[in-house]
């Protein structure tokens, strides 16, 4: 493909993944609010919290937070609109990943796995949602195949630089940074390159040793309270985490929406075969990508053993690389079935082209809607999913509108990232991501958790007493709607209606003076 060709090739699948995420509009997710909320606090000169006087790391992306404070300073400051900042800026940085996966195959000498690669993940249903979602995830997969890109190519600084800033962006970032200093060391004692210079070593280290001297200062420790205040609150089986993983690694192009739940134990077997095949061939071509191999299995160990409760843009970072390493997979053996069968035919390059580009992409277009059943009445994918967000934008408005409210009032919410950046007000985090009151209460008595994984102790409501109360019916079900204290010192003021998680309605409880 000649030079003019290429870029033209470039330019479309950028412009693809920009359209399908503006095409959407913003369904910004909750905890984007709660990194919206911070980069506020930043601007407003209150500092790098969340409620003032509270200096409580509940965001596990500072990084992200920076960029926002950064974009925000030039585009209103402290009253910016982060959804619209976040959803344009998440658009740009991942046709800059499509582009890079598209270099990637380039140096590879990859045939179509590379573009089929971008175009995959720039329309698919875990890259666009948590993209139009706010979150940090763009950002991070941008670093994390950054790093691939820039470790291929030799420019071993930049991709220090870009492995180190993942870890700022999330923190399983140290989940391929493991794999390829290992590699690096080994690469280097072989020979093969020279030893690792102090560039690499100050561009992998100083950006996450700058913070860390921060964040001890600011909260303490480097490590986000989120992390803590999650493995206390949620309550799982020891398999909930290992059992979800292997479902998203079976099904990487959302194979069972056309095929029905059946394919996934088909994928169980197909998709990991095709990544040894494609991982095999381009070990071959260049050891470089080891680390990248890795790096999907590293995450699915990992997150296997802690066994969190997996939110979904948990399960996003891996699929760039599955899809590079599959896709090489499926065109290598296609290639040879087409050899064997005609040698001489055009199909022998047609027929892998076809399947290798469009049927990923065919079916990561089936989770699309044309027309949403909630939220902004545009295409987009049916993972996008914000009924509970602006269930909560209803709550945060019904409290701003009482007349008894002010700015002061203290609200406690389980979720709490649109009530937040909505009321501005100051905000018990009955997780704990933003309150360090609040772990000491858990874990709870197991039969709160008998309808799910979550339970709000009522014992924090009874000795820090919040003006407001809002959550789901099931959060409270057997704890604060079964205690009489609570029933008799709070007010029932609004349900809303909903059956999210089998909730019998959304409740807001006042505080009864």
């Amino acid at each position: 493909m000649n030079n003019r060709r290429f870029a033209i090739g470039i330019g479309i699948l950028a412009l693809i993944a920009i359209f399908a995420r503006i095409l959407p509009a913003p369904r910004t997710i909750d905890d984007a609010f709660i990194t919206f909320r911070y980069a506020r606090n930043i601007l407003a000169g209150n500092g790098f919290i969340f409620n003032i006087g509270d200096p409580v790391l509940g965001t596990s992306t500072p990084l992200y937070t920076l960029v926002l404070v950064f974009l925000g300073s030039f585009l209103g400051g402290s009253e910016a609109n982060f959804p619209q900042i976040a959803w344009i800026f998440n658009a740009l940085v991942d046709a800059a990943t499509v582009i890079l996966l598209v270099l990637i195959g380039q140096r590879l000498n990859l045939k179509w796995a590379g573009w089929a690669s971008a175009l995959a993940w720039s329309i698919a249903p875990f890259s666009v949602t948590f993209s139009i979602g706010g979150l940090e995830t763009s950002t991070f997969v941008f670093l994390l195949i950054g790093t691939f890109y820039f470790y291929i190519r030799g420019i071993l600084s930049i991709s220090a630089l870009m492995a180190g800033l993942s870890v700022l962006t999330r923190p399983d970032g140290l989940l391929l940074i493991i794999p390829l200093i290992v590699h690096r060391i080994s690469r280097s004692r072989r020979s093969k390159v020279g030893p690792i210079r102090r560039s690499e070593l100050l561009s992998l280290i100083l950006p996450y040793g700058i913070w860390s001297v921060f964040a001890v200062y600011q909260f303490g420790s480097p490590i986000p309270h989120s992390v803590i205040a999650k493995s206390a609150a949620y309550q799982l089986e020891s398999s909930t985490a290992l059992i979800r993983l292997l479902q998203h690694y079976a099904t990487p192009f959302q194979g069972h929406l056309a095929f029905g739940t059946a394919w996934i134990g088909i994928g169980i077997f197909l998709f990991p075969f095709l990544f040894f095949v494609g991982a095999r061939k381009l070990f071959q071509h260049d050891d470089r990508v080891i680390p990248f191999a890795l790096f999907p299995w590293f995450h699915f160990l990992a997150f296997s053993l802690a066994n969190p409760l997996i939110f979904r843009w948990y399960l996003t970072p891996p699929l760039p690389f599955l899809f590079i390493f599959i896709l090489v997979g499926l065109e290598d053996i296609l290639e040879h079935i087409s050899l064997k069968i005609n040698p001489a035919s055009i199909g022998r390059k047609i027929v892998p082209i076809f399947f290798v580009i469009s049927i990923p992409a065919f079916l990561l277009l089936r989770d699309w809607q044309v027309h949403p059943d909630h939220g902004p009445d545009n295409p987009a994918p049916t993972m996008a999913w914000i009924e509970l967000e602006l269930l909560y934008a209803q709550a945060a408005n019904f409290l701003i509108s009482l007349p008894d409210w002010n700015v002061d009032s203290v609200v406690a919410a389980g979720d709490v990232g649109v009530i937040g950046y909505l009321t501005s007000a100051p905000i018990l985090d009955l997780v704990g991501l933003n309150s360090s009151q609040s772990v000491s209460y858990y874990p709870l008595d197991k039969k709160a958790y008998s309808e799910f994984a979550y339970a709000i102790p009522e014992q924090l409501i009874a000795d820090k007493r919040p003006d407001y109360v809002v959550f789901l019916e099931i959060y409270g079900r057997n704890t604060l709607l079964t205690n009489e204290n609570f029933q008799q010192n709070y007010e029932l003021v609004n349900s809303l209606q909903t059956d999210i998680y089998g909730s019998n309605n959304m409740l807001i409880y006042q505080l009864d003076n």
